[in-house]
């Protein structure tokens, strides 16, 4: 009798064999991560002299890695304005539930545009609502495609040279012009999905509810105004109808909790920043080139982590004010540490962003009911409009190539794995513990081609070439990996293959890339 789907993975393995997996992983992280931190103790003075490093704040007492342009850019500005706006929202938001729960969203939509007039000034207000009339316009033909194109179009206006010079004008300091970048990048998302709905409410009873003033109110929401998280239409106009007639009321000691670890996770990311520059290394290439197996893996690791708690810190906080407001954020982004997929990560990471991509793209163009050529076509699209979003430099086309043909990949295996055929096969050769290990291998395989390709996202594709020639041509990994199965007693045929002792125990490092597979050995029912 054939087992069920789901009995491997909640075989359980031996208490020592999940104590020596975790003693592993962690082992592994701790010592990478102290390989980075030593690199970066060594190479303090050559790169504080390239970059100008900031002082750290006195609980470590080192300097500070300025070199993240994303953190640097959101921090100061939270701190110089965008606090206090944010405060005033909750302010607003509170007073208008307590004495005027009926115009409660109005005036939300109202001090979002004063807010917004403070922050990118009069004539970037101008342009955002430039783009929301020829946005609105465009939908009232009712037609989708023509919707999508002018939201196409209004993407391109951003990456446009001459418009850029003449925006840039505005400002007395770039950051400022970056902000209305940014602030209009989320928006040509908002408005894509207002006219979308918009189309589909052709007959529908809440055809009432997508009118201009419904548009102004959802765009200006002031706590995802300039970062996000993404919300889709529907999900808003849903939620703030209900919260018309619910006043939500505040949890002290959730509201305290949520404080603490909101302050936690900065901590955390700031002492980061002083006890590894790993943004700054990762633009010395000859630092790269030169640097260990456990170094280079530790980086990997670092940027994935670092990568992770920053969007946790920008997205908790518009969180916590979208609950005090009676609405339901998207999910916090998952862990990279557990996380052994391609479809988790994008599934699991930024939810805002995979449901809006799969409600305006994915499903819309056919998805997964009409067969495999329809599903590589949909993903194809979805991870296009996600590339193009971003800028559409080659370095991300490289990524979104390399996301989109490891989603592909995973799912095809999905289905040939759940055919009756292959599903006898694997039961027949394997017990469930061996499928739940073997599971856990493949996913490592994942998670380290995974890593790689963030690594292409985050410091371009030239470092994403050194990891590759280093991981894969260069080290010969896995000709090491076979030679190390055997033992100590084959470690003279390594030498055959061109790789000294220590450089074989330094291939070791690069199992930091595979930790998920071991957390998936050790927590198989995440996923």
């Amino acid at each position: 009798m054939p087992r069920s789907r789901g009995t491997w993975q909640s075989a359980p393995l031996p208490t020592w064999e999940l104590t020596f997996y975790l003693a592993i992983t962690v082992g592994c992280h701790f010592y990478s991560f102290h390989e980075v931190y030593r690199v970066s103790r060594n190479y303090e003075e050559d790169l504080d002299a390239e970059f100008g490093f900031e002082n750290g704040f006195f609980i470590w007492g080192f300097k500070k890695d300025p070199t993240d342009f994303e953190w640097s850019f959101w921090t100061e500005w939270v701190k110089n304005l965008l606090m206090w706006t944010l405060l005033g929202h909750v302010i607003i938001s509170q007073m208008t539930s307590a004495f005027l729960p009926k115009f409660r969203l109005w005036l939300l939509m109202i001090y979002g545009m004063l807010a917004c007039f403070f922050t990118v000034g009069c004539k970037g207000l101008l342009v955002i609502m430039l783009h929301l009339f020829i946005s609105y316009a465009v939908a009232m033909l009712q037609v989708p495609i023509l919707s999508w194109l002018c939201s196409i179009l209004l993407l391109y206006s951003l990456q446009m040279d001459s418009l850029g010079k003449i925006q840039k004008r505005w400002y007395e300091t770039e950051n400022e012009y970056f902000l209305l970048l940014f602030c209009l990048a989320l928006c040509n998302l908002r408005y894509t999905s207002f006219s979308l709905e918009y189309c589909w409410y052709r007959d529908s009873p809440q055809r009432c509810y997508v009118s201009f003033c419904w548009l102004l109110a959802y765009v200006f929401y002031y706590p995802v105004f300039h970062n996000g998280p993404i919300i889709c239409y529907d999900d808003f106009n849903n939620q703030m109808c209900k919260a018309e007639t619910f006043v939500p009321k505040t949890n002290l000691l959730c509201l305290l909790l949520s404080g603490m670890r909101i302050f936690f996770w900065w901590w955390l990311t700031e002492s980061m920043l002083q006890l590894m520059y790993i943004h700054a290394i990762q633009q010395q290439e000859t630092i790269l080139e030169s640097a260990s197996y456990w170094t280079l893996g530790g980086l990997g690791f670092a940027h994935a982590l670092f990568f992770y708690l920053k969007y946790l810190l920008l997205y908790s906080i518009p969180s916590v004010i979208m609950c005090l407001d009676g609405i339901e954020p998207p999910k916090l982004p998952r862990c990279t540490s557990s996380l052994y997929s391609f479809t988790a990560t994008w599934r699991e990471f930024d939810v805002g962003l995979h449901r809006w991509l799969l409600r305006y793209i994915y499903i819309p163009l056919g998805g997964s009911r009409h067969g495999v050529l329809r599903i590589m076509f949909s993903s194809a699209m979805a991870f296009g409009f996600v590339c193009y979003w971003h800028g559409g430099h080659n370095f991300m086309l490289k990524w979104a190539a390399l996301n989109w043909t490891g989603v592909m990949v995973e799912n095809i295996l999905k289905m040939v794995c759940s055919t009756s055929p292959t599903q006898e096969i694997i039961e027949r050769c394997l017990s469930a513990k061996m499928q739940r290990r073997a599971h856990a291998a493949l996913a490592s395989v994942a998670t380290t081609l995974l890593i790689l390709s963030n690594l292409v996202f985050l410091c371009g594709d030239q470092v994403g070439k050194i990891y590759w020639n280093r991981t894969f041509v260069q080290g010969r990994i896995g000709v090491a990996r076979s030679q190390q199965m055997y033992g100590a007693s084959n470690l003279e045929t390594v030498h055959q293959v061109d790789l000294g002792s220590q450089e074989v125990n330094d291939r070791l490092a690069m199992d930091t890339y595979s930790s998920s597979g071991i957390f998936l050995l050790l927590c198989p029912s995440r996923n």
